[in-house]
């Protein structure tokens, strides 16, 4: 009853100190010295093992113990190791009379010890290692001694799957956050980690009153490298401007690969606006002799570089980057190959937003907003399950303007709650029109952060579910990871209350934000859009097949829906399928479309497959 008592204590003990994140050396060294209080032995340790691999961790309850583990570890033999494999307690009463170890029991009997019973750690996946229990004196243990011993060997083995399994879930978060954040070709930071640069310089210079510069560099005449050699060649030849031009950044800026072959150069506390300029020469320097791709293959290229200055108490916006760009289309239209300050007499980039916010705030009454749909797809049978609504505006002058441009200018102008409204209301009605011919698919509708987080957001959407008959359960709002930065836990308030009206909530373009694997653990969320970039990894780097399997292993473990976007060719829709993502979108299958051409092919849309050869006929080269 005692030892049953003690054994009881050490439990409970074990428990409450390893509810919180204890590291696995933390939670090996815990045991030791506390096996050592009930248990009638001299000394403990424990080491953990990993297939023809060199123990990982060893903890001991003194420094006798210590070096009888080491020395098992050493001679490759001994009590630790035999449990290791076989996955038996292995009990040695009297260590200078037994002959089962030849190399391991001599030197651990001159060194002192007598005895030593020891203990695998088991999982359901193998084992961990092994406890070992250590005696000064020969002897048996007893039968309840050995049992509580093993006792603890598989608590703590329990505890330590759970310590591994989070240390692996730390180390694919950072992950995550690193490719998220670099280009996964040159290494450089992305737009995104630009973006978050940008913001960090503008918050310090307006208290410092700091002057900075962006450089906008687009190399001359890529598409033809592509054409003539190949986007290997091409993807080779990015690499090497970006190696050449890393060497040219002073410590603190920042080198982006921005999208393409256009390169930027965030350059912080430059004293004047000489200092610019002469960072561009270096980079006109630079491509002015050619670049070895390999032993056959020297190329010769140049770049236009745009050039924008925010000098002594100006503001550092996004505003620079645009004007960096303008002036990089400045230096191509002038001929390429030479850097140029913005031409604020030429073109007023602000200007231009200015006018286009304007046409944005007409643009529905004169009916230039318009909605596609691009089907979603069940991967198993390339069935249609639903569509996902996408913004299109034509513009009467510049033709069709991007969702994300269109977006912006909406969220900036204040405009984005009326336009928002207007999607989601023109969505729901062809949902109607499609849902009363004996179709129910679901309907995916984008939300923007500021749109998601406005005062009278959850009214709206019931206004509009309720006024087109919609059933809840049909609608789904897709946001992005950057809603939650600000106020997660006003965030989180609506989210939960849209799941209670029953609409799904999908998290779009996972991977390309902050922290992605605590939002899965913590949002109320139902699906996970992995975003279209590491669907176009697969087959160009080694680990874009890997990254699918994990993002929807991760979010199967929290019970998500897996939608894997921007599948384009049958290697991505054979490595998505094989991965488990339940459901896909892109080309492969089908590009947007109006709503009347779906009412018209309501039938191949909603209640047949789609016939894959013919959409991969239809899209090829797209």
């Amino acid at each position: 009853m005692v030892q049953q008592e003690a054994l009881a204590a050490v439990l409970s003990d074990f428990a409450r100190t390893l509810a919180t994140d204890f590291p696995i050396q933390g939670i090996l060294d815990h045991l030791v010295e506390r096996i050592v209080d009930v248990l009638p032995i001299t000394a403990a340790g424990v080491t953990l093992i990993r297939p023809d691999e060199n123990p990982q961790y060893i903890a001991a309850s003194n420094a006798d113990a210590l070096r009888f583990e080491q020395m098992q570890t050493e001679f490759d033999e001994g009590p630790c190791l035999d449990a290791y494999r076989t996955g038996e307690a292995v009990a040695v009463p009297d260590l200078a009379t037994d002959r089962r170890f030849g190399l391991f029991g001599p030197p651990a009997v001159a060194a002192g010890l007598a005895a030593v019973f020891t203990f695998p750690l088991r999982s359901a996946g193998g084992r961990l290692g092994a406890l070992d229990l250590y005696r000064d004196a020969p002897g048996e243990l007893a039968a309840e001694d050995l049992e509580a011993a093993q006792t603890l060997a598989d608590v703590a083995a329990a505890y330590l799957l759970n310590a591994q399994a989070r240390d692996e879930a730390s180390s694919a978060s950072d992950r995550f956050r690193h490719i998220a954040l670099h280009d996964p070709l040159t290494g450089l930071p992305n737009r995104l980690l630009l973006q978050q640069r940008l913001e960090h310089l503008a918050l310090r210079g307006s208290r410092t009153h700091a002057m900075a510069a962006i450089l906008f560099a687009d190399l001359d005449g890529f598409k033809r490298v592509n054409d003539t050699h190949g986007h290997q060649v091409g993807d080779q030849l990015l690499l090497a401007v970006a190696q050449r031009l890393t060497h040219l950044i002073r410590p603190g800026d920042t080198l982006c690969r921005y999208a393409g072959d256009e390169f930027v150069f965030l350059c912080e506390d430059v004293q004047t606006q000489a200092d610019a300029e002469q960072l561009a020469t270096r980079i006109d320097a630079a491509f002015s002799h050619p670049f070895q791709l390999d032993e056959f293959l020297e190329l010769t290229v140049t770049a236009s570089i745009g050039m924008a200055f925010a000098g002594p108490g100006e503001d550092i916006t996004d505003q620079l980057l645009v004007e960096a760009d303008t002036a990089m289309y400045q230096a191509k239209r002038r001929g390429g190959a030479a850097h140029q300050l913005i031409d604020l007499r030429e073109a007023s980039a602000a200007a231009i937003r200015r006018d286009m916010e304007i046409d944005l705030r007409a643009a529905m009454e004169r009916g230039q907003l318009a909605l596609a749909y691009q089907p979603i797809v069940r991967t198993a049978d390339c069935l249609v399950t639903g569509v996902e609504a996408l913004l299109r505006w034509c513009h009467p002058e510049r033709g069709q303007v991007d969702a994300d441009t269109a977006i912006r200018l909406a969220e900036g102008s204040g405009q984005i709650s009326k336009i928002g409204s207007w999607v989601l209301m023109q969505a729901c009605r062809d949902h109607a029109t499609w849902s009363c011919r004996g179709g129910r698919p679901d309907l995916a509708v984008n939300v923007s952060p500021r749109q998601l987080m406005e005062p009278a957001f959850l009214s709206t959407v019931t206004n509009v579910v309720t006024r087109a008959k919609m059933n809840p359960a049909s609608l789904i709002l897709e946001i992005t990871e950057n809603v939650l930065i600000d106020d997660l836990a006003r965030a989180t308030t609506v989210l939960d209350d849209l799941r209670t009206l029953g609409i799904r909530i999908a998290l779009d373009d996972f991977g390309t934000g902050y922290s992605s694997l605590s939002y899965l653990r913590q949002l109320p969320i139902d699906i996970v859009k992995i975003d279209q970039s590491f669907v176009a990894d697969i087959g160009r780097t080694p680990s874009g097949s890997a990254m699918i399997s994990a993002v929807t292993d991760l979010a199967h473990l929290v019970g998500l829906t897996v939608v894997a976007e921007g599948v384009e060719t049958q290697q991505q829709r054979d490595i998505v399928l094989a991965a488990g993502c339940e459901l896909a979108q892109g080309y492969f299958y089908a590009h947007p479309q109006p709503a009347s051409t779906i009412a018209l092919q309501h039938d191949r849309y909603f209640t047949t497959p789609l016939r894959l050869t013919d959409t991969a006929t239809t899209t090829a080269g797209s």
